[in-house]
């Protein structure tokens, strides 16, 4: 006998009030640490550097954010957003306890909203909170987000529906204590000496100077998450009909420029940080494909004060990722990712 499975949902099978507790979970391996932490280009040590991150007071080198937010986001997909056309929005991303080499997390997602479109009979848009723990219970980050989802039945009747409140999630970011006996400036060398919450000014843009070329080798990177959305990684689907999907070809999943446009501002922006704080809100507004090179800039917004920690400050910038299209004779330049992203920095005065 012959059977079809079912895997993913379409925008008729949600329901506001869903609880997901997906499946799997990941544990962090050192394969896994080490492809995400190199591909991103992260240059903080604290990614990078045993010996300087348990100077810092970590009992490891600690998973950066872009690694966080991949494993979370991938957990979900499978429930969420196998049969999405499109991830629209991140909503208030929260960072909580940090992640280890042999951490395993483990993901629920709860539904908030559905919207069926009233343009586009076929789709919708799902509204989601996804919170990941990890083996202790401990959030390590949660976060809303919107996505446009098919339906798997063009005349399936959904009705609009929203949470009439979207639940609270407790998640602040978790930061060993300053411990000055350290002697955290023997080690002030391994990070540049202009990255300090001293060094960065509210009204500064800073274009960083490197770029990354997206290859095939977004597959293999999407597949070691356990993102199984069919629109990163399934050409025979979209051959089949491919004005439904963006660009007629595989469109490269979002936490790969996420990632790399963290990880091409580190040198200017995040080598000081011990963490990223939140991001506000974000957004992929432009489509990547192989052969795109992403490249990034950061624009300093604000600065204050870090509650508690007087060798800290908390530095809110906006974080674009870019490319360059060829348009007859010469390049345009088009936005594809937005993230409003506030870090913890260290204070030069408390750690040179």
């Amino acid at each position: 006998m012959l059977k079809r499975k079912k895997r993913g949902n379409f925008l008729e099978d949600f329901r506001v009030g869903q609880l997901f507790r997906h499946k799997v979970g990941k544990t962090v391996t050192e394969g896994l640490f080490n492809a995400f932490t190199e591909f991103g280009m992260t240059t903080n040590p604290l990614s990078k550097n045993l010996r300087y991150a348990q100077r810092y007071g970590f009992r490891g080198m600690i998973a950066p954010p872009g690694l966080v937010m991949n494993i979370v986001f991938s957990q979900s997909v499978e429930d969420i957003s196998e049969h999405a056309r499109a991830n629209l929005e991140y909503r208030d991303l929260r960072f909580g306890a940090p992640v280890y080499i042999g951490d395993t997390i483990e993901v629920e997602t709860t539904v908030i909203g559905v919207q069926p479109s009233s343009r586009e009979p076929d789709r919708g848009v799902v509204h989601v909170q996804t919170t990941g723990r990890n083996q202790h219970g401990e959030v390590v980050l949660t976060f809303q987000r919107k996505v446009q989802v098919w339906k798997g039945d063009p005349e399936a009747k959904v009705e609009a529906a929203t949470l009439p409140d979207i639940p609270t999630v407790p998640c602040e970011l978790v930061l060993p204590p300053y411990d000055a006996s350290r002697r955290y400036g023997e080690l002030a060398h391994l990070t540049n000496s202009d990255t300090y919450y001293e060094d960065l000014t509210p009204g500064d843009i800073i274009e960083h100077s490197r770029g990354r070329t997206i290859t095939t080798a977004h597959m293999e990177l999407t597949a070691m998450l356990d993102n199984t959305a069919q629109v990163h990684t399934n050409q025979y689907l979209i051959d089949q009909n491919p004005q439904k999907y963006i660009g007629g070809q595989l469109i490269v999943y979002g936490g790969i420029p996420f990632n790399l446009c963290l990880g091409l501002s580190c040198p200017d922006v995040g080598d000081n940080a011990l963490g990223d704080v939140c991001y506000a809100t974000g957004r992929h507004t432009g489509p990547v494909f192989v052969g795109d090179t992403v490249f990034a800039s950061t624009e300093i917004t604000g600065k204050r004060d870090y509650p508690g920690r007087p060798d800290l400050g908390i530095v809110a910038t906006i974080l674009r990722g870019h490319k360059f299209v060829r348009t007859g004779e010469g390049w345009e330049k088009v936005e594809v990712f937005y993230l409003e992203r506030e870090l913890a920095v260290k204070r030069r005065s408390h750690y040179v």
